[in-house]
């Protein structure tokens, strides 16, 4: 029997952004997918999201896009709305939404940019978390997953998003507390240096450097000495939203090639 087969999940941040490679919520929709899964894809780009459908569709799952900024007012709820309007149920949120344009030291730290990296990083996250949580603690059954990063715990130059994501962890920490007694876990997944799209090609282009020479400037600062793929992300997601980790709640999880291991 498939990992996920017939659980309804919504995965949030199922699109992504140009690139030569993909991206976390595109391969975790695509790996729940093929693991039996029904699905909700959720992003605010349109036609990243419909990209997302049409991979997933060519599998024979059932699958529903909604096209929605998860920061705008009533937007968390019409996203659990859709997955119970639609399937009758919610087994997993996948909540992968993460932007980091603008950060900087705090004593160079525009206030509106950390506004904008807080509102989307961590409010979103908990706001989605407390849509999903009154449905999944009436089915007495639940697995939520944080896409947060190493920057939550790790050194960095970038203020709001390392603040933003150590929120994450902290936030799924409370949630796992609050409602392990409800059937819901809560975790996070906290990746390294992948190899996506928003993590290079995106970055690359900011800096007016070659996105070959800047994938290789990352891989040289992981132990195993190459980066992450989104594979990776979501192969971590899928064991944290399977029945694989019914006995797991409130772990964050790095998937980082060894860098926390050597920060210790």
């Amino acid at each position: 029997m498939s990992r996920l087969e017939g659980a309804v999940c919504v995965v949030v941040g199922a699109g992504q952004q140009r690139g030569a490679t993909i991206g976390n919520g595109r391969a975790t929709a695509i790996r729940f997918a093929e693991e039996g899964a029904r699905l909700v894809l959720v992003d605010r780009d349109a036609e990243a999201v419909e990209a997302t459908l049409d991979a997933v569709a060519e599998m024979g799952v059932e699958a529903v896009p909604l096209v929605v900024d998860v920061t705008d007012a009533g937007a968390p709820e019409r996203v659990i709305a859709a997955a119970v309007e639609h399937f009758g149920r919610l087994d997993v949120l996948q909540n992968n939404v993460g932007i980091g344009a603008g950060d900087r030291p705090p004593h160079r730290l525009d206030e509106d940019v950390f506004d904008r990296i807080v509102e989307v990083n961590l409010k979103a996250t908990w706001r989605l978390c407390k849509a999903a949580i009154p449905t999944m603690r009436e089915q007495q059954r639940g697995a939520i997953t944080n896409v947060s990063s190493i920057a939550s715990i790790a050194g960095t130059q970038i203020a709001a998003y390392r603040m933003s994501k150590a929120g994450v962890d902290a936030l799924t920490r409370n949630v796992a507390v609050t409602n392990a007694a409800h059937g819901i876990r809560c975790n996070a997944v906290l990746p390294g240096l992948i190899d996506t799209p928003i993590g290079v090609d995106a970055a690359a282009a900011a800096l007016g450097v070659d996105r070959d020479e800047y994938a290789a400037k990352r891989a040289a600062q992981v132990p195993m000495r190459r980066q992450g793929t989104a594979w990776d992300v979501a192969n971590a997601s899928l064991f944290l939203a399977s029945d694989e980790a019914a006995f797991i709640t409130g772990v964050c999880l790095p998937v980082d090639g060894g860098q926390t291991a050597r920060i210790g």
